[in-house]
């Protein structure tokens, strides 16, 4: 079944490459990524790839930069490696919060950087829950866009909740599609946080939309957590108003700067996150359950070698 099939791992997080790995039976291709005394990126790779189907595994969150450029010339190597597909596996895209001028003499970094990995060399992206899905039009080659929803559901239904005790809380306006879906598989209703973005990193949250929360389970669901303002200033809005006990789930938890210390100090009851991301030393939070992708990117990685359908994945 993979005969011309070659799985490679960048730095980025070589312990969700080992378990797609495991999950297809495949061993990862030998690559050596190491550093040049002045902080520049060295890629050789230690087999032959030509001809082969590529499937680079690489997320760029932080350190974002690098990861970004790591994957790059991973891609640029494997395109000059006579590679015959290079797929870029991207579980996190990073530079993705700007994807449209809000304001004047801004980037749209979301394109630029689906440009470079473009003319890097890369044929096809597989991504997992990007933060704007419109992003996919950025690319000028197909994009496989995968959904964590359907794992995190999972989870929450062996958890055995009544879902008549279930309030799915929106924590800002953008997030109210992704929550209605929450919705129809968990049961319970629907509440909506109004949030005002005050800065970059600040936000406040104003008015609650719907409920009531008083003595229900809140769950509150987002694509990615940065630094957890959003986040916890929509727990505090369930807690002001009567939550009986509270869950957290993000797919991509990029808990940076503030985040670990301001999810620990909530009083959230517990934290379900994909490990699309490291969540390794101060990110370890203690009442925090992690649901692996691996499978998930696994069967997408084994249908688009054999030229089947990714959608049907979804149903």
């Amino acid at each position: 079944m993979y005969d011309h099939l070659t799985l490679i791992s960048g730095r980025g997080h070589p312990a969700l490459a080992q378990e797609i790995s495991e999950h297809l039976g495949l061993p990862l291709g030998a690559v050596e990524v190491a550093d040049f005394p002045d902080g520049e990126i060295s890629v050789q790779l230690d087999h032959n790839i030509r001809g082969r189907d590529v499937f680079l595994v690489q997320p760029t969150g932080p350190p974002s930069n690098d990861n970004l450029m790591e994957l790059l010339i991973l891609i640029d190597a494997c395109r000059r490696a006579s590679a015959a597909r290079i797929t870029a596996v991207i579980p996190y895209f990073g530079y993705a919060r700007q994807d449209r001028k809000d304001a004047g003499r801004v980037p749209i970094t979301a394109k630029l950087v689906a440009n470079l990995i473009v003319k890097a060399g890369a044929d096809r992206v597989l991504t997992m829950d990007l933060h704007a899905a419109q992003i996919q039009g950025f690319f000028d080659v197909p994009v496989d866009h995968l959904y964590a929803a359907p794992i995190l559901d999972e989870y929450f239904q062996s958890l055995g909740l009544p879902s008549e005790e279930i309030v799915v809380l929106s924590p800002d306006e953008g997030s109210i599609k992704r929550s209605l879906s929450h919705v129809r598989e968990l049961g319970g209703s629907l509440a909506i946080v109004d949030k005002r973005r005050s800065s970059a990193t600040e936000t406040t949250q104003a008015n609650l939309i719907g409920g009531p929360l008083a003595g229900r389970t809140v769950m509150i669901f987002d694509d990615m957590i940065s630094t957890g303002g959003s986040i916890v200033g929509a727990v505090e809005v369930a807690q002001e108003h009567g939550a009986r006990e509270i869950y957290v789930s993000a797919t991509h938890a990029v808990l940076c700067g503030p985040a670990p210390t301001r999810l620990r100090e909530a009083g959230i009851k517990q934290c379900v996150f994909t490990n699309s991301l490291p969540l390794a030393g101060e990110k370890q939070l203690p009442d925090m359950t992690v649901v692996s992708v691996a499978p998930l990117l696994g069967e997408a990685i084994r249908r688009i070698h054999r030229n089947e359908s990714v959608s049907g994945l979804f149903g």
